[in-house]
């Protein structure tokens, strides 16, 4: 079974940003073919389930992963980060086996 961990500060921005909206299931994740490395990821809102999503729930927050990118992003973590003015969720993925200088995008 794949896991996917969300840490609080993930959790709290994903509350954060669905409560501004007033809707939303949750984080929806997938992995598109992009930049120099081979993948990179897409975040979006989950308003609805899609068939085949493979959900993972932490810190009150659910994460929903499309299904063609589980394998890819197996035992990843989900952070939220502030780094000086850039705020951004970063995936902490084991599955990388390298990444592009820009960090753009990534190859499994």
């Amino acid at each position: 079974m794949a896991t996917l961990n969300i840490t609080p500060a993930a959790a709290k921005q994903i509350h954060h940003v669905l409560d501004e909206r007033g809707q939303g299931l949750g984080l929806r994740v997938s992995v598109k073919p992009s930049g120099c490395s081979g993948y990179s990821y897409v975040l979006d809102f989950a308003d609805e389930t899609h068939e085949g999503d493979v959900s993972f729930e932490e810190h009150g927050v659910k994460v929903f992963v499309d299904p063609e990118a589980v394998e890819m992003l197996d035992g990843s973590e989900v952070d939220y980060v502030n780094e000086g003015l850039n705020r951004y969720f970063r995936f902490n993925n084991p599955n990388i086996k390298d990444e592009c200088g820009c960090g753009e995008s990534f190859t499994v």
